[in-house]
This record gives C-alpha cells, structure tokens and sequence, in this order.
C-alpha cells in the first residue's frame, strides 16, 4: 500500500510540474524552412519544377504563394495545382497545401547552360495555431541541353548533417 501511495505522490508533482512550466504547453514548432522546405529542378532548357515539401501538421495557403525567376522571367503565370479547402481562423475559406505538391514554371528566353535563380514566396501555418509571416527562398539550377537529362533538385534549405549519416 505504501509503495502505491508513494507512486501516486510522484505521479501527481510530475504532472504539478509539467502544468507549471509554460515551456512543456508551448508546441515544438519547425523553422519554416524546414516546415515548408522547397527545392527546384531544371527540367528541360526552358522548364523548371518548384516543388515543397510541407512537414506534417504545417499546410501553406495557396493564395500565398508567388513564383518569380530573376533571370529573364517567366513566360507564362503558373498553374498552381488545386488545394484543400480549410475554414481559417486567420483568412477564413481557403485553399491549402499539405505533404508535398510541384508546380512547373515555363522560362522566358531561357538559354541551355544558363543559371536561373526561382524565387518563392510563401506563407503557412502549423496545426498548433501558429502562423509564420511570409517567407522568400530562393534556389539557382542550372539548364541542361536542349535533350539533355534534367538536373538534380536543389534544396534552398540543405539537409542538416547528422552523427549518425
């Protein structure tokens, strides 16, 4: 019996101190580029991909977003795929992203071998009930030869290293 009382007694000042410290109650919230990571990828001498990678328990607004390129332009606006439509507390019916989704930017004058700079603005949320102010990222890639093989993506953000990789 005295062992069960003393457990319930240790149970309850770790609960007491766990409520008593604002840090445990805030959420743990990414840096937003590693929240909304985005990367490119020259597809072709005249393309290419903008993609993000949202973390789970983040979504972007799609109204938000903004492509630019700031060599030579864009030749066409962009086609934003479709969102989820969410009930904002903050901007009220909206179409968001979650996961991952790509959006094709075709170039204007692009050059086979030329550095094309794509700059992204974006603005997001976490599900916690934190949204970050707008973001710009911006990633260069390079573009193959007419035919050649699409480059790898480009992070804006690299992958932090580990201990164990």
């Amino acid at each position: 019996m005295t062992v069960r009382v003393l457990r319930v007694l240790a149970f309850a000042t770790l609960m007491a101190t766990a409520a008593s410290d604002p840090a445990a109650a805030e959420p743990k919230l990414l840096e937003p580029e590693r929240a909304f990571a985005f990367s490119v990828q020259a597809v072709d001498d005249r393309t290419v991909e903008a993609r993000f990678a949202i973390a789970s328990g983040y979504y972007l607004y799609r109204e938000k977003l903004k492509f630019s390129v700031e060599t030579g332009g864009l030749a066409n606006p962009p086609v934003l795929p479709p969102g989820a439509i969410k009930d904002d507390a903050f901007f009220g019916s909206v179409e968001t992203y979650r996961g991952q989704f790509a959006v094709r930017l075709p170039l204007d004058g692009a050059e086979p071998g030329r550095k094309v700079t794509v700059r992204a603005e974006s603005q997001g949320c976490a599900d916690a009930g934190v949204c970050y102010p707008p973001q710009v990222q911006h990633v260069t890639v390079v573009l193959p030869a007419p035919g050649g093989r699409p480059g790898a993506p480009v992070a804006a953000t690299p992958a932090r290293k580990s201990w164990f990789n």
